[in-house]
C-alpha cells in the first residue's frame, strides 16, 4: 500500500471519530503509541515492532489529515535525496 492510499484508508476508518477527538487528543494518542514503539524496539519481538510501527503511521496519517497534510506530497521532501546536501546518502558533516 502506497503512503497516499494508506491515509486515505486512516481518514475512510477513522477520520470523523479523529476530527471529534480533536488535534490535541489525537497528538496525545499518537506520542502514547511512539512510547509502545520505543518499549517493543528494545524489548519487543519483531511481531510486536510490526504492530507498534503500524499504529504509529496510522496515528500519524491521521494527525497529517487534520492538519491538512498530505503525506505522500510532504515525503517529497526526501525524493532527491538529503533536504540540506541534495546528497544520497547524506554528504552532511555530522556534528
Amino acid at each position: 500500500m502506497d503512503i497516499a492510499t494508506f491515509q486515505q484508508q486512516m481518514v475512510d476508518l477513522y477520520g470523523d471519530r479523529d476530527a471529534e477527538r480533536g488535534l490535541a487528543r489525537t497528538f496525545a494518542w499518537f506520542t502514547e503509541e511512539v512510547g509502545e514503539l520505543s518499549r517493543a524496539l528494545f524489548r519487543g519481538d519483531h511481531d510486536e515492532r510490526m504492530h507498534e510501527f503500524a499504529d504509529v503511521l496510522a496515528w500519524l496519517a491521521s494527525l497529517a489529515a487534520q492538519s491538512g497534510v498530505d503525506l505522500a506530497e510532504a515525503a517529497q521532501r526526501y525524493a532527491e535525496g538529503c533536504p540540506r546536501c541534495a546528497a544520497s546518502p547524506c554528504a552532511c558533516q555530522r556534528g
